[in-house]
């Protein structure tokens, strides 16, 4: 999927990528349409639930590309399906919602693709058929959700029966409206339901759902619809920064192998109708991102399927209610192609982002700064954390969140090897010189991001994020972490009760090929990949210690999201029982870039 120019171009390639990906589907469907089956069932969920994952997944490109005009040869298997997984006699029954269930979710891409293309689903039912699917669905719009984004899937549905006719409770659905706008937050941003998770799930869910219900909803529900408009468009002029210059979104939170997902924002703002961003910076943003994708064969399977990871196949990654299909969601990025070729989107000429993007974007709502340097963006993050997903605290209370580098997820608990501790400060109070049970970072107590100040302390130094973490309960560790492009430093206020270890990591660098290069020092270590790619540390001390030993550690394989085997720069310090501040300057960029490590790296600042 190369680049293109023309607005008939991007059109074809994008249909092309979705009915691609699509055909590769069919095979692995049951004889009755309704299950599609891409693998074992490793998610908490029922096998039924994650085929019928497989079955609704797809459509949420599918849906688009018939709304648009696009062709599909296999509608029929989707058609039968529906009505096979609906009907209680048929052996391939999804069963009606039990609890807090998975079902819950898929259902709402049946109710879009009914919203937007009912000639390809509901049309060839029989009226018996109409009835019972009418009837599997309106289960949905009184089942339980938990306090999140799940309120939307209900919305989705009644959206689906509207466009069908089939009667349902419509007041259900405007109390989940209503329940889903107390998350709104400052700057366009929404949380997760009322807790600290700020993530893909706000531009991937939170707005992608409720920029479809503006579209759909129309002047049926103005004020509302008008409300989600405007949310997008103010969290469109900060979002833009999470995406590199060649198209790639910061790897960060959970999720991830949803890939493509992460750009799906811009394909519904698209949908909506919001001028917010110039049509063409929409229209490159998401044809960059889904080129990136595409362009990553290591995704898929030699048959064509999605693979459960994120830049190859790495079942790590995945969390513990991602099934085999689940990778699937990324075809919500395909939504622009239910806009005519005549929509702005499609006419525009792909712009890149603005020259004149700053270099650093303090975002509080999300406890983090964005750091933008050769193309690239860094993620500083503060306040995050998850401790409920599978690898949450390597997946949100990292350091540093990097397009170019990824970040990693620990394979074991012995050791650096193991942990693969890249932007981290990773603490032991094992015995002896050779520590092997680390702790990092899980929690963030009193976050806080430039000009925000909780009790007395302040955070005063721009583009800072600020927060405090405990490992043990007689040791307390803030942190502060500062942009100052292309480097970012680090600052460690540790309050110790016991002996510790430290080992602070950096950026996690491609190990393979030759022209590898790599550097350990007192107070320095760094490693740079056979393509030029630099991750670097520099210890800026503090008075009467001496400088952190640099290491470079080959992390086991299949630890970071982007490559496949690693090295990862490291500063090793043992410490005594009291305070001390650890400081230093880390680098990670491209070769264009590398030769900022020559030069005077920037001062500490707090």
């Amino acid at each position: 999927m190369s680049g293109g120019t023309s607005e008939q171009s991007a059109r074809d390639e994008m249909r092309a990528y979705a009915t691609e990906l699509a055909d590769a589907l069919p095979p692995y469907a049951s004889p009755g349409g309704a299950r599609i089956r891409l693998g074992v069932n490793i998610a908490h969920h029922d096998d039924t639930a994650a085929d019928l994952e497989g079955y609704a997944r797809p459509l949420w490109g599918l849906a688009p590309l018939a709304a648009g005009g696009g062709d599909f040869a296999h509608w029929d298997v989707w058609a039968r399906g529906l009505a096979a997984g609906t009907d209680p006699g048929h052996p391939e029954y999804w069963g009606a919602p039990e609890g807090i269930d998975q079902r819950t979710v898929e259902s709402a891409a049946l109710g879009f693709a009914l919203a937007l293309a009912p000639d390809k689903l509901w049309d060839p039912l029989g009226s018996a058929e109409k009835d019972r699917a009418g009837a599997w669905l309106t289960r949905f719009i009184e089942a339980r959700t938990p306090d999140n984004n799940w309120n939307f899937f209900p919305v989705m549905v009644s959206l689906g029966l509207d466009r069908v006719g089939y009667a349902h409770d419509r007041a259900a659905r405007h109390a989940r409206l209503d329940r889903l706008e107390t998350y709104a937050l400052a700057d366009g941003w929404y949380g997760d339901g009322p807790t600290e998770q700020r993530d893909y799930y706000i531009p991937w869910a939170m707005h992608f759902y409720g920029l479809i219900y503006a579209a759909l909803a129309g002047v049926e529900d103005a004020a509302r619809t008008a409300r989600f408009r405007d949310r997008a468009g103010e969290f469109a002029r900060g979002f833009r920064h999470w995406f590199a210059d060649d198209g790639s979104a910061v790897p960060y939170g959970r999720s991830l192998i949803y890939r493509f997902a992460q750009g799906s924002f811009w394909g519904a703002l698209a949908y909506a109708g919001s001028d917010a961003l110039p049509a063409g910076e929409v229209k490159g943003l998401l044809m960059r991102h889904v080129r990136w994708w595409r362009d990553r064969s290591a995704t898929t399977s030699p048959g064509g399927l999605l693979s459960i990871g994120y830049g190859y196949p790495q079942p790590a990654v995945a969390e513990q209610y991602n099934g085999p299909a689940s990778p699937y969601w990324a075809m919500k990025a395909f939504l622009p192609l239910a806009l005519p070729a005549d929509a702005p989107f499609w006419t525009a000429d792909e712009q890149p982002l603005p020259a004149d993007l700053p270099a650093t974007l303090v975002q509080p709502p999300a406890g983090a700064v964005l750091l933008r340097s050769g193309g690239d963006v860094t993620l500083l993050s503060g306040r995050q954390h998850n401790t409920w997903a599978r690898g949450g605290p390597a997946k949100y209370a990292k350091f540093a969140y990097s397009t170019r580098f990824g970040f990693s997820l620990p394979a074991g608990e012995l050791g650096l090897v193991h942990g693969a501790y890249d932007s981290v400060l990773a603490v032991s109070d094992d015995a002896g010189d050779e520590p092997v049970h680390f702790r990092v970072r899980e929690t963030c107590e009193a976050p806080a991001a430039t000009g925000e100040q909780t009790g007395t302390d302040q955070v005063t130094e721009e583009g800072t994020v600020r927060s405090t973490w405990r490992p043990w309960p007689d040791v307390e560790i803030t942190t502060w972490l500062t942009a100052a492009a292309p480097w970012h430093l680090r600052t460690h206020r540790i309050r110790t009760g016991r002996a510790l270890h430290t080992a602070e990591g950096g950026f996690a660098v491609d190990r393979e090929g030759e022209g590898t290069r790599r550097e350990e020092t007192a107070g320095r270590a760094l490693a740079v990949s056979a393509a030029g790619d630099l991750s670097g540390l520099l210890d800026l001390g503090t008075p009467g210690a001496q400088p952190r030993a640099g290491q470079v550690v080959d992390v086991l394989p299949g630890t970071n999201v982007l490559a496949r085997r690693t090295a990862l720069p490291t500063l090793l310090a043992q410490l005594p029982p009291g305070e001390h501040w650890l400081r230093c300057a880390v680098l990670g960029a491209g070769p264009a870039q590398a030769a900022a490590w020559q030069e005077e790296p920037p001062a500490a600042r707090i």
